[in-house]
């Protein structure tokens, strides 16, 4: 790997989704990543399928597949003291060291911040956990949609009790990917520290804790203006109009961020002296008389298909957009000059897709060398590239059942 994490070695004791997610990004950035498995059985997610990228001699989950990539898979089973002893000099061979077990588990094994730090000033530790490890529901394990329920998420998701709505989750297990994003940034950050210092640390992230602080205006709405938010559908808390409306064939989503937008739209709509009702004039005076204004536009776009909404309302300068499907997302004009989808050299496929990271690096761009590995795939590599272990050690402990 040539980006700009090239030379950092990453021990990924993490599995399921929050740490991969982190451990992917910082792969997708040039480092080495590791990814330690338990022999014979690996990552929890390498089990949740269909669908399955299949071949006569095993298959891979679509799940695993998209957390996975530019990543080298070991196996060890982390239960036994020779395993152990080898995560531990894999440690001392580390940059970063990335866990969500439960509470109390890396200590058990002598695995944890404290034990590893001892022998490696510079590592930085960071431990993923449902909830912070020192607080009374440390022990209590944690999945994404049991987070999106407690931290908030739901109760601000889904059409209101009106529109016979009820609490949803989000489509995909956004409480676990923003909480590894909020892991790639920290150890970013501790790197950058330890580059002046010399001094890793250890860093905490509680996927509730995540859940809670991306909440971004929704929380602020209730804290400076005490009303708990509620459910609202595709509908904006803070402005207005922003959100889905229905037409003759089917939805669009319209985003008005500010007076001459509004103006714009409602003379596209065909009620221009909306812009000059004192009902409407600013976003405040649209707030208040809400339901108004959604009814007038609902019975106005009704009238017409999306298709031309669309083009008249993008050549007014009225943000807005159709509402795409995955199928439309990738086959449209604008993904293929991008790229969004990627290619790498798979066992199983000789062209496995895989989604580009977003981010575009004018010096050391994103490479796609490694597709998500098979179980143990790199295990006398890693050990003999990090350790120099020879062929005899590694029989051994092959023969032992640790690796």
């Amino acid at each position: 790997m040539s980006g700009p994490l090239q030379g950092t070695r990453i021990l990924d004791l993490s599995r399921v989704l929050a740490g991969p997610w982190a451990t992917q990004l910082l792969g997708d950035y040039g480092a080495d990543v590791v990814k330690i498995e338990r022999p014979g059985a690996g990552d929890d997610t390498r089990a949740w399928g269909p669908p399955w990228l299949a071949a006569d001699d095993g298959r891979e989950s679509a799940y695993f597949l998209s957390a996975n990539r530019n990543k080298r898979s070991l196996t060890i089973d982390l239960a036994s003291k020779d395993g152990q002893q080898v995560v531990r000099e894999l440690a001392v061979k580390a940059d970063v060291v990335i866990e969500n077990f439960r509470a109390g588990t890396t200590e058990r094994w002598g695995l944890d911040a404290d034990s590893l730090r001892n022998d490696n000033a510079g590592l930085v530790y960071c431990s993923i956990s449902a909830f912070a490890r020192g607080s009374s529901r440390a022990h209590e394990p944690g999945y994404d949609a049991m987070i999106q329920a407690s931290g908030g998420l739901m109760s601000i998701t889904g059409a209101p009790d009106n529109e016979a709505g009820t609490p949803q989750k989000v489509g995909v297990a956004i409480a676990d990917i923003m909480c590894g994003m909020y892991a790639a940034t920290a150890i970013l950050a501790a790197l950058n520290e330890r580059a002046r210092t010399g001094l890793g640390q250890a860093i905490e992230i509680p996927l509730l804790d995540s859940q809670v602080a991306w909440l971004a205006n929704q929380n602020m709405n209730f804290l400076v203006g005490g009303a708990v938010p509620g459910r609202m559908g595709t509908a904006h808390p803070n402005i207005v109009p922003y959100q889905a409306f229905p037409t003759a064939d089917g939805h669009i989503m319209i985003a008005v961020g500010n007076d001459r937008q509004f103006a714009a739209c409602m003379a596209c709509c065909g009620m221009p002296q909306l812009a000059n009702d004192a009902r409407f004039l600013g976003n405040h005076d649209r707030l208040e008389n809400r339901g108004v204004l959604v009814d007038l536009m609902n019975r106005a776009l009704a009238r017409r298909e999306s298709a031309d909404w669309l083009r008249d309302l993008a050549d007014a300068g009225v943000p807005c957009s159709p509402i795409n499907d995955l199928g439309e997302v990738f086959s449209d004009s604008y993904a293929r000059e991008r790229e969004l989808v990627r290619h790498i050299a798979h066992p199983y496929n000789t062209r496995l897709p895989t989604v580009a990271n977003p981010v575009q690096f004018s010096a050391s761009p994103v490479e796609y060398e490694f597709a998500p590995p098979l179980l143990g795939e790199h295990t006398s590599e890693v050990l003999i590239d990090w350790l120099g272990y020879s062929d005899a050690a590694i029989e051994r402990l092959k023969k032992a059942g640790t690796i």
